[in-house]
C-alpha cells in the first residue's frame, strides 16, 4: 500500500532542511524562511533570541492569512510567551512552536490536507 501523501498541484512541500538552509519543491534556499503553500519568502529579521509580532509581519501581509502558523525554532524549541501567542492569535492564526525538523514535517502534513498553514523556519546547522 502506497502511503506517500499526495501533494496538491501548485503547492510547495519542504523536502529537506539542514546546513543552514532548506529545499522547498526542488529549490535550495538558505537562511530563515517563511513557507506558504504557494510560495516562500526570505525572513531576514528572524532571530532565535526573541520573537515579536513585528518579526512575523510577513505572515500576515498577504491576502490569504494562514489559520495555523508553525514556528521552527532551530535545533531546540523555545517558549512563546502568552502575550505574544495572544497577539498572533488576534491576527488570525493559531501558533505552535517546535524544533525546525518537526515544523517542516508538520507543515508538509497540514499542507497535503489542504489546510491554510505557514511555517516560519529558523535554519539548523
Amino acid at each position: 500500500m502506497d502511503v506517500t501523501p499526495l501533494v496538491p498541484e501548485g503547492r510547495q512541500i519542504i523536502e529537506s532542511y539542514g546546513g543552514g538552509g532548506f529545499k522547498v519543491s526542488g529549490v535550495a534556499l538558505s537562511g530563515p524562511l517563511i513557507v506558504f503553500p504557494e510560495h516562500s519568502i526570505e525572513w531576514p529579521n528572524a532571530a532565535a533570541d526573541g520573537f515579536s509580532v513585528e518579526m512575523l509581519e510577513p505572515v500576515f501581509a498577504g491576502e490569504d492569512a494562514p489559520e495555523i502558523l508553525l514556528i521552527g525554532c532551530g535545533e531546540k524549541i523555545f517558549f512563546i510567551p502568552p502575550s505574544l501567542r495572544a497577539a498572533i492569535r488576534e491576527r488570525g492564526p493559531v501558533v505552535d512552536a517546535m524544533d525546525t525538523g518537526a515544523a517542516c514535517r508538520t507543515y508538509n502534513i497540514l499542507m497535503t490536507e489542504e489546510r491554510r498553514v505557514a511555517a516560519a523556519l529558523l535554519p539548523v546547522g
